[in-house]
Protein backbone atom coordinates (compact mmCIF):
# COMPACT_ATOMS: atom_id res chain seq x y z
CA UNK A 1 0.00 0.00 0.00
CA UNK A 2 1.54 3.43 -1.07
CA UNK A 3 1.99 5.29 2.24
CA UNK A 4 0.05 7.96 1.79
CA UNK A 5 -2.94 5.51 1.76
CA UNK A 6 -2.16 4.86 5.38
CA UNK A 7 -3.47 8.47 6.27
CA UNK A 8 -6.91 8.01 5.09
CA UNK A 9 -9.70 7.84 7.61
CA UNK A 10 -12.50 6.74 5.00
CA UNK A 11 -15.24 4.26 6.64
CA UNK A 12 -13.43 5.41 10.07
CA UNK A 13 -16.50 7.47 12.09
CA UNK A 14 -14.89 9.85 14.65
CA UNK A 15 -16.55 11.69 17.63
CA UNK A 16 -14.99 15.17 18.68
CA UNK A 17 -16.20 17.03 21.66
CA UNK A 18 -15.87 20.60 21.43
CA UNK A 19 -15.64 20.02 17.97
CA UNK A 20 -18.12 23.42 17.18
CA UNK A 21 -15.22 26.20 17.44
CA UNK A 22 -10.91 26.59 17.69
CA UNK A 23 -8.88 23.75 17.74
CA UNK A 24 -12.03 21.37 18.22
CA UNK A 25 -13.64 22.57 14.83
CA UNK A 26 -10.08 22.45 12.63
CA UNK A 27 -9.81 18.82 13.96
CA UNK A 28 -13.09 17.57 12.69
CA UNK A 29 -12.30 19.59 9.39
CA UNK A 30 -9.38 17.62 8.71
CA UNK A 31 -10.33 14.26 10.40
CA UNK A 32 -13.60 14.66 7.68
CA UNK A 33 -11.19 16.01 4.95
CA UNK A 34 -9.42 12.47 5.37
CA UNK A 35 -12.18 10.99 4.65
CA UNK A 36 -13.95 10.23 8.29
CA UNK A 37 -17.64 10.48 9.25
CA UNK A 38 -17.81 13.23 12.04
CA UNK A 39 -20.12 13.22 15.18
CA UNK A 40 -19.63 16.91 16.20
CA UNK A 41 -20.46 17.57 19.93
CA UNK A 42 -20.94 20.55 22.00
CA UNK A 43 -23.22 21.48 24.93
CA UNK A 44 -25.27 23.64 22.51
CA UNK A 45 -27.29 21.53 19.47
CA UNK A 46 -27.42 24.26 17.35
CA UNK A 47 -24.02 25.21 17.62
CA UNK A 48 -22.89 21.44 16.80
CA UNK A 49 -25.11 21.71 14.06
CA UNK A 50 -24.21 24.25 12.42
CA UNK A 51 -20.40 23.49 12.41
CA UNK A 52 -21.71 19.66 11.07
CA UNK A 53 -23.05 21.42 8.35
CA UNK A 54 -20.43 23.37 7.71
CA UNK A 55 -17.47 20.93 7.74
CA UNK A 56 -19.91 18.28 5.43
CA UNK A 57 -20.93 21.27 2.44
CA UNK A 58 -17.35 21.67 2.53
CA UNK A 59 -15.55 18.45 2.29
CA UNK A 60 -18.80 16.19 1.36
CA UNK A 61 -18.36 14.11 4.34
CA UNK A 62 -21.25 13.02 6.68
CA UNK A 63 -21.26 15.06 9.70
CA UNK A 64 -24.32 15.24 12.49
CA UNK A 65 -24.03 17.16 15.65
CA UNK A 66 -25.33 16.62 19.10
CA UNK A 67 -25.40 18.16 21.83
CA UNK A 68 -24.28 16.55 25.04
CA UNK A 69 -22.87 17.73 28.44
CA UNK A 70 -19.48 15.62 28.94
CA UNK A 71 -19.35 15.93 32.89
CA UNK A 72 -22.78 14.00 33.22
CA UNK A 73 -22.27 10.20 33.08
CA UNK A 74 -25.89 9.67 32.02
CA UNK A 75 -25.63 12.34 29.23
CA UNK A 76 -22.58 10.67 27.71
CA UNK A 77 -23.73 7.48 27.59
CA UNK A 78 -26.94 8.72 25.98
CA UNK A 79 -24.41 10.46 23.06
CA UNK A 80 -22.54 7.23 22.55
CA UNK A 81 -25.57 5.56 22.04
CA UNK A 82 -27.53 7.62 19.90
CA UNK A 83 -23.58 8.42 17.37
CA UNK A 84 -23.67 4.25 17.40
CA UNK A 85 -27.44 4.05 16.84
CA UNK A 86 -26.47 6.60 13.30
CA UNK A 87 -23.67 5.45 12.49
CA UNK A 88 -23.14 1.94 12.81
CA UNK A 89 -19.48 2.34 14.70
CA UNK A 90 -16.95 4.49 16.10
CA UNK A 91 -13.40 4.33 15.44
CA UNK A 92 -11.70 7.74 16.68
CA UNK A 93 -12.72 9.44 19.60
CA UNK A 94 -11.00 13.17 20.33
CA UNK A 95 -11.75 14.76 23.66
CA UNK A 96 -11.24 17.92 23.02
CA UNK A 97 -13.90 19.62 25.23
CA UNK A 98 -12.22 22.01 27.35
CA UNK A 99 -12.63 25.27 29.72
CA UNK A 100 -9.65 27.42 31.22
CA UNK A 101 -9.88 29.71 34.20
CA UNK A 102 -7.05 31.99 35.16
CA UNK A 103 -6.39 33.82 37.83
CA UNK A 104 -4.10 33.71 41.24
CA UNK A 105 -4.79 30.99 43.46
CA UNK A 106 -6.33 32.93 46.61
CA UNK A 107 -8.67 34.95 43.64
CA UNK A 108 -10.12 31.28 42.56
CA UNK A 109 -13.04 29.83 44.29
CA UNK A 110 -13.63 26.29 44.47
CA UNK A 111 -16.02 26.05 42.14
CA UNK A 112 -14.12 27.60 39.51
CA UNK A 113 -11.61 24.87 40.09
CA UNK A 114 -13.43 22.10 40.43
CA UNK A 115 -15.74 23.10 36.98
CA UNK A 116 -12.34 23.13 35.08
CA UNK A 117 -11.54 19.69 36.35
CA UNK A 118 -14.99 18.34 35.40
CA UNK A 119 -14.74 19.96 31.59
CA UNK A 120 -10.74 18.76 31.05
CA UNK A 121 -10.56 15.79 32.94
CA UNK A 122 -14.20 14.08 34.05
CA UNK A 123 -15.54 14.25 30.60
CA UNK A 124 -12.45 12.06 28.73
CA UNK A 125 -12.81 9.95 31.49
CA UNK A 126 -16.31 9.44 31.19
CA UNK A 127 -16.23 9.15 27.09
CA UNK A 128 -13.28 6.93 27.34
CA UNK A 129 -15.51 4.99 29.72
CA UNK A 130 -19.13 5.12 27.70
CA UNK A 131 -16.46 3.56 24.49
CA UNK A 132 -14.54 1.12 26.16
CA UNK A 133 -16.78 -2.01 25.47
CA UNK A 134 -17.05 -0.87 22.22
CA UNK A 135 -13.33 -0.07 21.37
CA UNK A 136 -12.77 -3.78 22.85
CA UNK A 137 -15.45 -5.75 21.29
CA UNK A 138 -14.45 -4.36 17.49
CA UNK A 139 -10.19 -4.96 18.74
CA UNK A 140 -9.78 -1.44 17.44
CA UNK A 141 -10.06 2.28 18.28
CA UNK A 142 -8.34 5.31 18.17
CA UNK A 143 -8.28 7.69 21.26
CA UNK A 144 -6.78 10.94 20.90
CA UNK A 145 -7.27 13.44 23.77
CA UNK A 146 -6.28 16.85 24.25
CA UNK A 147 -3.42 18.15 26.52
CA UNK A 148 -1.66 21.34 26.35
CA UNK A 149 1.88 22.54 26.89
CA UNK A 150 0.81 23.35 30.37
CA UNK A 151 0.50 19.23 30.83
CA UNK A 152 4.37 19.14 31.01
CA UNK A 153 5.55 22.87 31.99
CA UNK A 154 3.49 25.62 33.80
CA UNK A 155 2.61 29.39 34.44
CA UNK A 156 1.61 31.43 37.30
CA UNK A 157 -2.08 31.51 37.42
CA UNK A 158 -3.04 28.64 35.66
CA UNK A 159 -3.54 26.40 38.84
CA UNK A 160 -7.05 24.74 37.44
CA UNK A 161 -5.90 24.44 33.79
CA UNK A 162 -2.62 23.13 34.09
CA UNK A 163 -3.47 20.73 37.24
CA UNK A 164 -5.94 19.62 34.29
CA UNK A 165 -4.12 18.88 31.95
CA UNK A 166 -1.21 16.68 33.78
CA UNK A 167 -4.05 14.57 34.68
CA UNK A 168 -5.14 14.26 30.61
CA UNK A 169 -1.64 13.54 30.34
CA UNK A 170 -1.57 10.69 32.54
CA UNK A 171 -4.71 9.52 31.62
CA UNK A 172 -3.62 9.43 28.24
CA UNK A 173 -0.45 6.98 29.71
CA UNK A 174 -2.35 4.85 31.86
CA UNK A 175 -5.45 3.68 29.55
CA UNK A 176 -2.46 3.23 26.60
CA UNK A 177 -1.61 0.58 29.00
CA UNK A 178 -5.00 -0.85 29.40
CA UNK A 179 -6.07 -0.86 26.11
CA UNK A 180 -3.20 -1.47 24.39
CA UNK A 181 -3.87 -5.93 24.68
CA UNK A 182 -7.18 -4.95 22.65
CA UNK A 183 -5.64 -2.50 20.03
CA UNK A 184 -6.38 0.38 21.08
CA UNK A 185 -4.03 3.47 21.26
CA UNK A 186 -4.39 6.10 23.09
CA UNK A 187 -2.53 9.57 22.52
CA UNK A 188 -2.60 12.81 23.71
CA UNK A 189 -1.83 16.18 21.71
CA UNK A 190 0.23 18.97 23.26
CA UNK A 191 -0.78 22.45 22.16
CA UNK A 192 1.27 25.37 22.85
CA UNK A 193 -0.55 29.32 22.27
CA UNK A 194 -2.75 28.79 19.54
CA UNK A 195 -4.90 31.59 17.47
CA UNK A 196 -8.59 30.66 19.29
CA UNK A 197 -11.56 32.25 20.89
CA UNK A 198 -10.06 30.53 24.21
CA UNK A 199 -7.18 32.90 23.86
CA UNK A 200 -8.23 36.18 22.99
CA UNK A 201 -7.96 37.84 25.41
CA UNK A 202 -4.01 36.95 25.72
CA UNK A 203 -3.66 37.39 22.40
CA UNK A 204 -4.88 40.90 22.31
CA UNK A 205 -2.92 42.14 25.28
CA UNK A 206 0.44 43.45 23.84
CA UNK A 207 2.47 42.54 27.21
CA UNK A 208 0.97 38.82 27.55
CA UNK A 209 1.00 38.25 23.82
CA UNK A 210 5.00 39.48 24.00
CA UNK A 211 6.12 37.48 26.80
CA UNK A 212 4.46 34.06 25.12
CA UNK A 213 6.06 35.44 21.79
CA UNK A 214 9.73 35.42 23.49
CA UNK A 215 9.14 31.40 25.02
CA UNK A 216 8.39 30.05 21.78
CA UNK A 217 11.68 29.08 19.27
CA UNK A 218 9.42 29.91 16.09
CA UNK A 219 8.19 33.19 17.10
CA UNK A 220 4.61 32.87 16.26
CA UNK A 221 1.54 31.28 17.76
CA UNK A 222 -0.12 28.20 15.91
CA UNK A 223 -2.83 28.25 13.35
CA UNK A 224 -5.71 26.02 14.39
CA UNK A 225 -5.60 24.43 10.69
CA UNK A 226 -2.07 23.99 12.17
CA UNK A 227 -2.86 20.84 13.92
CA UNK A 228 -5.14 18.63 11.44
CA UNK A 229 -2.11 17.05 9.59
CA UNK A 230 -1.23 15.80 13.34
CA UNK A 231 -4.85 14.50 14.54
CA UNK A 232 -5.38 12.72 10.77
CA UNK A 233 -2.01 11.01 11.38
CA UNK A 234 -2.90 9.60 15.13
CA UNK A 235 -6.07 8.42 14.31
CA UNK A 236 -4.93 6.65 10.81
CA UNK A 237 -3.05 3.59 10.44
CA UNK A 238 0.01 5.64 10.32
CA UNK A 239 0.21 5.67 13.76
CA UNK A 240 -0.39 2.08 14.50
CA UNK A 241 2.71 1.80 16.54
CA UNK A 242 2.20 5.03 18.34
CA UNK A 243 0.62 4.88 21.87
CA UNK A 244 0.90 6.62 25.25
CA UNK A 245 2.72 9.27 23.42
CA UNK A 246 2.07 13.27 23.89
CA UNK A 247 3.19 15.23 21.23
CA UNK A 248 3.81 18.65 21.65
CA UNK A 249 2.51 21.42 18.67
CA UNK A 250 3.90 24.32 20.13
CA UNK A 251 6.69 26.21 18.14
CA UNK A 252 9.17 24.53 20.39
CA UNK A 253 7.90 26.08 23.31
CA UNK A 254 8.69 23.17 25.93
CA UNK A 255 11.98 22.51 24.28
CA UNK A 256 13.22 24.93 27.14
Amino acid sequence: MPVLDHFRLDERVAIVTGGNRGLGYAMAQALAEAGAAVAIVSRTAADAETAAAAISQLTGRNCRGYACDVTQPEAVQALVELVLADFGQVDILVNNAGLNVRGAIEDLTLEQFRTVQETNVTGPWLMCRALAPHFKQRQQGRVINLGSALSVISMPDRTPYSTSKGAVLQLTRTLALEWAPFNVTVNCILPGPFHTEMNRTLAENPDVYGLLIAKIPLGRWGNPAELGGLVVFLASEAASFITGAGIAIDGGWTVH
